[in-house]
C-alpha cells in the first residue's frame, strides 16, 4: 500500500468523527514490518500525526482486537482497527513533485541516495512529501520503494532504500540488531574534550502538546529511559568550534542531537535542541565576518552494512555539502 501523505494546513482542526463505519484493514506484504503509525498514516491520508499518536493512545487502534502503541511492527496478515477520522475540508494541494536526489549505489535490491539538508525522509506530520514520494513520482515502474531507515529531516547524507521486500527486511534486520556502522560529521559549539569519547546516556522520547517529537537525556536507571550510546572523535578543533566524527551503537531518535546538547556542545545550527540566539547570528551572518550558514552541521557521511542479497560488506560515503565545507574554510 503505497500512497501519498499529505498533511492538512496548521489551522484545520480535526478529531475523530462518529461516522462512517470502523475498517478493519488486513496488512500486506507492502506494509509488513512498518510501525503502527507510519501504517495509520499512509491509511489515514492526510491525518497528522498528532490525531495518529492521540487515537493510538486512546485505544481506538487495534492490532489483532488487542492494544498498541504507535512503534508496534505490524506482520503480514495482522487485522487494524482503523476508527472513523473526520478530516476537515481542505483546499486542492500541489501534486508531489517528480524528483530524483544523487545516487551513491544502485543495484535491483537497493537504492542509497545523498539527502540534502531540509528535505523530509517521507510526508506526514505538517510535509505533504518527502523524499519517498518524490521517488516514487519519479520513478513509476519501480515495483518497490521502501525506506530501510531515516534521518531528520535537518539532516543531510546517505539514505537507504529498498527496492525488493527481501531487501527491506534483511536490511531492517541488520539495523535493528545494530550490525550496521553509521557515521556522522557533526560541527559543535565550543571545545570539545578530547578523552571524551563514549556517550552512555539514557534517552526519553516524548510528545509536545502539539504532538511534536522531543527527546531528553534522563538518568541512569530511569524507567522511561532507553539505553543509547553514541561514540565520539574529534577530526578538527577551531577557535570555539570543534567538527566531530560521531558513530551510534543506537538508534535512537535526535540521539546524536540530544546526546551532544546534553554534554554542554550542542550542533550548530539545531533549532530543536541548539543555541538559538548563535543559530540567527550564524543564519544573518552575524557569527563569522558576514559568513552565513542557516542549517544544522549535521551530516550522514558513512555507511557500512552487508549487502541484503550476497552478503558482502558495503561501505559508501558522502563528502560534506558545499555550504558545510565551505564553513569549515571560513572557521
Amino acid at each position: 500500500m503505497q500512497q501519498i501523505i499529505r498533511a492538512k494546513p496548521p489551522a484545520a482542526r480535526s478529531g475523530v468523527a462518529p461516522g462512517p463505519a470502523v475498517r478493519h484493514v488486513v496488512v500486506d506484504e507492502a506494509s509488513a514490518g512498518q510501525r503502527l503509525d507510519n501504517f495509520l498514516a499512509k491509511t489515514l491520508k492526510g491525518a497528522p500525526k498528532s490525531l495518529i499518536y492521540r487515537i493510538v493512545r486512546s485505544g481506538e487502534v487495534r492490532v489483532n482486537k488487542g492494544r498498541a502503541t504507535a512503534d508496534t511492527r505490524l506482520a503480514l496478515g495482522d487485522e487494524v482497527r482503523v476508527p472513523p477520522v473526520r478530516l476537515a475540508a481542505r483546499g486542492e494541494q500541489a501534486l508531489t513533485p517528480a524528483r530524483e536526489f544523487p545516487v551513491v549505489y544502485e543495484d535491483e535490491h537497493l537504492l542509497a541516495v545523498d539527502k540534502p539538508a531540509g528535505v523530509a525522509v517521507h510526508g506526514g506530520s505538517g510535509v505533504s512529501f518527502g523524499v519517498i514520494e518524490q521517488l516514487r513520482r519519479a520513478r513509476p515502474q519501480a515495483r518497490m520503494l521502501e525506506l530501510v531507515h531515516r534521518l531528520d529531516k535537518e539532516t543531510s547524507g546517505l539514505l537507504l532504500i529498498a527496492k525488493k521486500r527481501s531487501a527491506l527486511t534483511a536490511l531492517q534486520d541488520q539495523f535493528r540488531s545494530r550490525e550496521t556502522g553509521k557515521t556522522y560529521a557533526a560541527l559543535v559549539i565550543g571545545a570539545w574534550p578530547a578523552h571524551k569519547k563514549v556517550i552512555d546516556v539514557p534517552l526519553h522520547k516524548y510528545l509536545t502538546g502539539e504532538g511534536e517529537r522531543r527527546v531528553r537525556a534522563v538518568a541512569p536507571g530511569a524507567e522511561e529511559g532507553r539505553r543509547s550510546i553514541t561514540l565520539v572523535q574529534v577530526v578538527q578543533a577551531f577557535a570555539d568550534y570543534t567538527l566531530l566524527d560521531v558513530t551510534i551503537k543506537t538508534g535512537r531518535t535526535h540521539q546524536i542531537r540530544v546526546h551532544l546538547a546534553h554534554e554542554g556542545h550542542p550542533i550548530v545550527g539545531d533549532d530543536k535542541y541548539g543555541d538559538f540566539a548563535l543559530n540567527r547570528a550564524w543564519a544573518r551572518g552575524q557569527a563569522l565576518a558576514g559568513h552565513r550558514f542557516a542549517r544544522m552541521f549535521l551530516h550522514a557521511r558513512r555507511l557500512r552494512f552487508d549487502h541484503p542479497a550476497t552478503g558482502q560488506p558495503l561501505e559508501l560515503e558522502s563528502p560534506l555539502p558545499r555550504e558545510c565545507a565551505e564553513l569549515l574554510q571560513h572557521l
